[in-house]
């Protein structure tokens, strides 16, 4: 009996791990800062020079996607080097924060 319940106690471990991993998911959107947002959500020359502009003066990058604005964590010097374009972003999701695996910008 006392094996029959360690056995089920060790499934039961796995499954709550495994249900609490998450996925990586990938989101289409564009790179801009944390005081603007959402402001900018499109490429334009305009809209590019400041978001480069205040992440140089050391505002967080963000990706506007959908008009839905999410913090990003890792990876900073390949969105930074994105910033003011559309981007596909693969990372896990966290509430508004995506911890970011990989960055590219997107294919015309």
């Amino acid at each position: 009996m006392q094996f029959k319940s360690l056995a089920v106690a060790g499934f039961l471990a796995l499954a709550v791990t495994g249900l609490s991993a998450q996925s990586a998911t990938t989101i289409n959107g564009y790179i801009s800062e944390a005081q603007c947002g959402a402001s900018h959500s499109s490429p334009s020359a305009d809209n590019t020079k400041c978001v480069k502009g205040c992440i140089k003066r050391g505002a967080a990058p963000v990706l506007v996607s959908d008009g839905k604005v999410y913090k990003l964590k890792g990876e900073e010097e390949a969105v930074k080097n994105l910033a003011g374009e559309n981007v596909t972003v693969t990372g896990t999701v966290d509430g508004d924060t995506i911890t970011v695996s990989s960055v590219a910008a997107q294919k015309s």
